[in-house]
Formats: C-alpha cells, sequence, structure tokens
C-alpha cells in the first residue's frame, strides 16, 4: 500500500468555495459497493435509499472560533494560533504560523490577552498557555477557521455548522452533517428512520496531510470523542431488529468503531468516553458502520483512505472521476455521497 495509491487530479474549480442554499439541494452521489450502481439525486432524495429501521448518526460537535491573530511581544512580528484542543483553562495544543515559534515566545492578542508558547511539541503544533481562560474572549476575538482551499469569506459562520451541532470543541466542521436541514430530518424520522448523536472534537488531522510514501506510517493524532449511552442503547436495538446503522461522516464512523473495540460482552456497541486514534486504512474490519454519508475529499487525505477502506479504492476513484465528469462540487461545501 502506497500514499500515491490515493492519489487523483483534481483542478481548482471543482472545488466548492461557498455552501449551497438551502442545505439540502446538494448533489447527492448514491454508490452502492455490492454492485458498484451509480445513482444520481439530490442530497433531499436520500430518503429514497434508507428504509424504515434505519439508524442516522451524526456528531454533534460545534466548531469554535478557534483562529486567532496575535503578535510578537517583542517585536510586533505577525503571528496565528489555530486552537485545537483544551488541556486545561487557559491551557491549549494549537498550531501556531510565524517565525521563532519557540518555547518561551511571548504573544498580545486582542482583549487584554497574552500567551506564552510553554511546549514545542510536534511541527507546527504548540502547547500555549494562555494570561487567563478563553471562555468570555473567544466569541470576540476568534474566528471561524475555514479549511486553506476556500478562499472566500463566508458570509454566515453558522453556514459551517450542522443543524445539529451543540457541543462546542472543534476546529473544523464535520462535513457531511451540514446537508441536513431541520425539515429533513422532521421528514425521515416521519419515514421510520431513527436518529442518534456521537460527538467527536475535530482536531490537528484535519489539517495533517499523508506525507509518508506508506501511509500505514502515517501517525494518526488522537481527538476526542463520546458515545452516549442512549446512543448505544439505539445501535444496539437498531442491529437487533435488522435495521442499518448509517454513519453521517467519517468522524462518526470513528467514533463508532472506536467505542465497538470496548464493548461489552453480547452487545455491538457500549457507551463510551476518550481519546481515539483509530487509522482506517484498507483491509480495516467494520463492525458497526452499515452505510455512510459523506462528502468528496482530498487527496491523499486519511479521509479518503477511510472511504476507500468501506467501498474499495478502485471502487472510490471511480466515483469520483464520475462525480467529475457530472459537475460535482468537492470538499467541505461540496456535494455528497451516500455510500450502501
Amino acid at each position: 500500500m502506497r500514499t500515491d495509491d490515493f492519489d487523483y487530479d483534481l483542478p481548482e474549480h471543482f472545488i466548492a468555495q461557498a455552501p449551497v442554499e438551502p442545505r439540502d439541494s446538494a448533489r447527492l452521489m448514491v454508490l452502492e459497493r455490492q454492485s458498484g450502481r451509480i445513482t444520481h439525486a439530490t442530497f433531499r432524495e436520500i430518503g429514497r435509499f434508507l428504509r424504515p429501521g434505519d439508524l442516522l448518526v451524526a456528531n454533534r460537535t460545534r466548531v469554535i472560533p478557534a483562529r486567532l491573530f496575535a503578535r510578537k511581544a517583542n517585536t510586533g512580528g505577525k503571528a496565528e494560533i489555530l486552537l485545537l484542543r483544551r488541556e486545561a483553562p487557559g491551557v491549549w495544543q494549537a498550531m501556531v504560523r510565524g517565525r521563532g515559534m519557540k518555547t518561551g515566545r511571548q504573544l498580545v492578542l486582542d482583549d487584554g490577552l497574552q500567551a506564552e508558547i510553554v511546549a514545542v511539541l510536534e511541527g507546527p503544533l504548540r502547547r500555549i498557555r494562555f494570561s487567563r481562560p478563553l471562555d468570555d474572549s473567544l466569541a470576540r476575538i476568534g474566528h471561524i477557521p475555514l479549511p486553506p482551499y476556500i478562499h472566500r469569506p463566508l458570509e454566515n459562520p453558522e453556514r459551517y455548522q450542522t443543524i445539529f451541532a451543540q457541543e462546542a470543541g472543534s476546529a473544523a466542521a464535520p462535513t457531511a452533517g451540514l446537508h441536513f436541514t431541520t425539515r429533513l430530518l422532521r421528514e425521515l424520522k416521519a419515514a421510520g428512520i431513527a436518529f442518534a448523536t456521537v460527538t467527536l472534537h475535530v482536531g490537528l488531522d484535519t489539517f495533517a496531510p499523508v506525507k509518508e510514501d506508506d501511509p500505514r506510517q502515517h501517525k494518526i493524532h488522537t481527538e476526542w470523542c463520546h458515545v452516549p449511552p442512549e446512543t448505544a442503547a439505539l445501535i444496539n436495538q437498531t442491529r437487533a431488529h435488522g435495521g442499518r446503522i448509517v454513519a453521517v461522516g467519517t468522524t462518526t464512523v470513528r467514533t463508532l468503531e472506536t467505542a465497538a473495540r470496548h464493548a461489552r460482552p453480547g452487545e455491538s456497541i457500549s457507551p463510551w468516553m476518550g481519546d481515539t486514534d483509530l487509522f482506517i486504512l484498507p483491509g480495516f474490519q467494520f463492525q458497526i458502520v452499515d452505510a455512510l454519508v459523506t462528502n468528496f475529499h482530498l487527496p491523499r487525505s486519511t479521509l479518503l483512505m477511510l472511504v476507500s477502506a468501506f467501498a474499495g479504492r478502485e471502487q472510490i476513484l471511480h466515483a469520483y472521476e464520475v462525480a467529475k465528469a457530472q459537475g460535482y462540487r468537492f470538499f467541505s461545501f461540496g456535494d455528497a455521497m451516500l455510500i450502501l
């Protein structure tokens, strides 16, 4: 297995720069794994491909305004901070851009905040201690951290949040969930399709490309996730009655498959909370997820590797070529796939 096995050509004009309105008017490619059949639809038609008794599971994480602009205390030079993980009140793991970002570097931010780099972790990753907890200041001085391939400012920051986003803590949105509307969710529930949530706070690996030639040598960083008791119970009940578990997004897949490793005897999954470093590559044996709602992912990314593990690398790369031929929009604000 090589990283370039997951490469493909994507001219820039395929990269969606803004979300469509309404959310569920995005296009939907439906890929049937067994037959390889591809169907084209719109996202609001997703109920055509689901069955009563199926269970949709989505990530309820909420993106925080994690992008902060700072100045070096001694020179006034520019620095940029991307908050990734809160370790303690006022202490965060973060990516820091700027020259000379070493231990002891003092930074000045707006709102009277100061910060110090207290540890160099790896690459641009740093541990930062702020002069006070960020709870009150973040909404005033922080910015929603859109992916670097999106070059237009977002007029409404809520369009980078899912409708079920409640648990603040992510540096990026679980973008497969961006296609759902309250009305669509209500219609699906009325059709007998159940809904549940998990939480995974998206961190560094959304921004970390696979640079190793062999992806098995890539180190995936830990992210915090949680499967609550009511979700675990619904999954076990759905399984017992022959329904399918439909994961909304790759973060939900990682959360569910991590929790399955810790399942109690006699259960498919049990409530679980903790860090996951699960890196899903082709050959992985899925224990929980039967179907997947996802977007079209970056070349050579861990996310493309995950969907290739679920549906087969050649089949996924073929589907991506079909998507380009049909004019689908790619990446965070792009169109969706349903893999059955």
